[in-house]
């Protein structure tokens, strides 16, 4: 009887298991993200551009535009590269990303930035950032796929 009752409860674990694994989402994945930003203002800021994601093998065109309200003077130009984490879907990139923090460029400089989507998407970039711009303000960063 003992013998039945051990096989019996291992039988129901192995259903537990078994079920969890076939209901559990998609894996997410990386892509690979590559942007051109130009960023220019007095007090506020506003910048746009241009990027591809490349995930799965195919380049998904996008445009990514900008705002930031605090201590902005200048312009730059910044050419980023990085990676796209937790993606199930090249859609899923799209949305609005919460920025915050100073930076500032002179002649030439190199940047870098995490950023986060409320899809999960987790995007990290750094690259080199040209022109004369110093900031230190709070904005956000909207992607939208082409």
């Amino acid at each position: 009887m003992k013998k039945y009752r051990i096989r019996m409860m291992l039988a129901a674990v192995l259903g537990v298991l078994v079920s969890a694994c076939l209901t559990a989402p998609a894996v997410a994945e990386v892509g690979q993200v590559s942007v051109v930003f130009t960023k220019g203002g007095f007090i506020v800021g506003v910048g746009g551009g241009q990027g591809v994601l490349t995930f799965r093998g195919k380049r998904y065109p996008f445009t990514v535009s900008g705002m930031s309200v605090g201590f902005t003077v200048g312009a730059s130009t910044s050419k980023l590269v990085g990676r796209a984490l937790n993606l199930r879907s090249p859609g899923d990139l799209a949305g609005s990303y919460a920025v915050g923090g100073a930076g500032g460029a002179l002649a030439a400089g190199a940047g870098g930035v995490q950023l986060q989507n409320a899809k999960g998407v987790i995007l990290q970039l750094s690259g080199p950032r040209v022109g004369v711009e110093a900031s230190a303000a709070v904005g956000g960063v909207t992607i939208a796929m082409q």
